[in-house]
């Protein structure tokens, strides 16, 4: 159906992306964009006979706009990509449930599962600029599972013999073992970060949004 209107969009000489039905229109100015979006509003609901959802549509500036989970931005006089923070958010919505503490789900399989989240949307927003969020994202999901580790090793002397095969010496892993700080906070330590080290965990079976989009 929409067929249609790519044509009519190519004969008037616009600039645009369609998806499905989800389509975005550039123009050089706003006075150019209100009257091509009522323009084109009167040709889907007139000619097409299709209903245009007004509350939805909107003109706006490329960088404040959402479409299909991207954005944009201006840098150097070029329009680049990147990903919308409301895609940002619903990843770590998803990474959140699986590195929940109350979830009680071996590592392997929370590994298993990180990995299909993971390589499944960076595999989708590869085309925009992400090197610096994955490495942000990398390092708040890597906490995150040192946080599912202390949460899984319970007891005091589970925890300072884990330490200490992991690495940290008698005496830290004694005084890490005793503390009545959060898991949360437990998981940002020196001696965590010295156990369960970006290599370790790798190791252990952690994919990496950095890996994946390199």
């Amino acid at each position: 159906m929409l067929n249609e209107l790519d044509k009519e969009l190519e004969k008037r000489g616009l600039q645009y992306v369609r998806y499905a039905d989800d389509c975005v229109i550039f123009t050089k100015s706003k006075k150019s964009a209100q009257r091509v979006m009522k323009n084109i509003t009167k040709y889907i609901e007139t000619k097409l006979r299709l209903k245009v959802n007004k509350e939805k549509s909107k003109v706006d500036r490329p960088w404040r706009i959402k479409y299909l989970g991207f954005s944009f931005y201006q840098a150097k006089g070029k329009i680049e990509i990147r990903i919308h923070l409301k895609s940002i958010t619903k990843f770590k919505d998803k990474i959140r449930a699986i590195t929940s503490r109350s979830n009680a789900m071996s590592m392997e399989t929370r590994y298993i599962k990180l990995k299909q989240v993971i390589v499944g949307w960076v595999n989708y927003f590869k085309i925009a600029n992400m090197g610096k969020i994955a490495q942000e994202l990398d390092k708040w999901i890597r906490r995150r599972i040192r946080m599912c580790y202390w949460k899984q090793w319970k007891k005091c002397k589970t925890k300072r013999e884990n330490l200490i095969k992991l690495g940290i010496s008698e005496e830290v892993a004694k005084e890490h073992s005793g503390s009545r700080k959060s898991y949360w906070r437990m998981a940002d330590t020196p001696a965590m970060h010295m156990a369960l080290n970006n290599k370790t965990l790798g190791k252990l079976g952690y994919t990496s949004l950095t890996s994946v989009y390199c």
